[in-house]
């Protein structure tokens, strides 16, 4: 006769029966490929490359979420990114990473890889992206491959040039219908005057080719686009959001971590263009200025101003400036203040302003344009 003993095992016997099988990869994270341009020479003087930034801050992310790397690029071996600040803290610690370092000085070949080892691809942008990532047909079958798996596709800034020619097994182009973003028109023209002229496509023009739907935020300000495993970021401030919304699509939760000062000055930045917000940013900027890259808030507006096409982008662009201003000797950015001022119409406050420069620097040239420019018509 059997015993009642085992009749609670039975049970579970039966309903562990009735449970799906669990994949591996679900208890097992598979790796993250990190893909960067090998374009570079000469720290971006030569040829471009990548932006370490957007390598280092992504690669920390990962790594602090559980991930293990590679780090692929077109041709293998070592890589170069542009000129970067070796002394901010995601640099400095990817730096000190002995194992980080040993995969950039021997990056894998694209073509050498299997995407069945990879539950994300993660591409670095800077201009490099630009040159030899679009005519990689390995990389392309890569990212159709793990994109086809169920697996993740990110990339920032111009990296997201890698997507261009991505087909799907059915023929269509991976963008087609979907929401992207990346490097901007407006971004290029203001960054992008020595290499453009040699990129056989314009990001944002070639994307929408393809049949993206594009979105961007205001020029240097960070952005990012999910749409669905497919994850884009506008530029090198968008790093760190394309990296966490990569781990969300994954289903990773996110590990607690400290921000970094840029993301700490986006958000204020963000803070500031709500009107009732204003006064409690310009209270938290005054209070702590060393958490936050003031050069940073000036100089996003200082760029913006140069492509202000309307009264509101001139107003957000002065307003970056003058929250930086307390905080920054540099008479540019006065004369940037008083040209936003020129260009709204308060020809009295651009005029003094511009005074106020030219009294300590004279022999400022630009400030002397203005200056020439605010005079009455005769």
């Amino acid at each position: 006769m059997r015993s009642l003993l085992s009749f609670p095992l039975m049970l579970l016997l039966l309903a562990l029966s009735l449970v799906p099988p669990v994949l591996a990869d679900a208890t097992q994270a598979k790796k993250i490929l990190i893909v960067v341009s090998g374009e570079g020479r000469g720290e971006g003087n030569i040829r471009p490359g990548f932006e370490m930034d957007e390598l280092s801050q992504a690669y920390l992310i990962f790594q602090k979420n559980g991930f293990a790397m590679d780090i692929a690029s077109p041709q293998g071996g070592p890589v170069e990114a542009d000129k970067y600040d070796a002394s901010e803290p995601f640099n400095a610690e990817f730096i000190g990473d002995a194992a980080a370092m040993q995969m950039l000085h021997n990056t894998l070949r694209t073509n050498a890889v299997s995407a069945k080892d990879y539950s994300a691809v993660y591409v670095v942008g800077g201009k490099g992206a630009m040159f030899d990532l679009p005519r990689d047909k390995a990389l392309s079958a890569l990212i159709r491959d793990v994109y086809e798996a169920g697996g993740v596709v990110g990339a920032v800034c111009h990296g997201p040039a890698a997507l261009a020619h991505v087909r799907l097994s059915n023929g269509e182009h991976l963008i087609k219908n979907k929401n992207v973003t990346g490097f901007s028109n407006e971004e290029e023209s203001v960054f992008g005057k020595r290499w453009k002229q040699e990129f056989s496509f314009m990001l944002e023009d070639g994307l929408i080719e393809k049949g993206a739907q594009w979105q961007e935020a205001p020029l240097m300000m960070s952005h990012v686009v999910s749409d669905g495993r497919l994850v884009t970021g506008q530029n090198p401030y968008s790093t760190l959001g394309v990296a966490e919304a990569m781990l969300t699509a994954l289903g990773r939760p996110l590990s607690p971590r400290k921000a970094w000062r840029d993301e700490l000055t986006m958000e204020l930045m963000k803070q500031a263009m709500q009107p009732e917000k204003l006064d409690a940013v310009r209270a938290k900027l005054k209070a702590d200025t060393n958490s936050y890259h003031v050069q940073l808030i000036g100089l996003v507006g200082y760029y913006q101003l140069q492509t202000a096409n309307s009264e509101s982008a001139t107003q957000r662009a002065l307003l970056f400036m003058e929250l930086a201003r307390p905080y920054m000797e540099e008479p540019q950015l006065q004369v940037g203040i008083a040209t936003a001022h020129q260009k709204l119409g308060n020809l009295s406050r651009a005029r003094t302003l511009v005074k106020a420069v030219l009294d300590q620097h004279p022999d400022m040239a630009a400030a002397k344009k203005l200056w020439r420019s605010l005079q009455p018509k005769s």
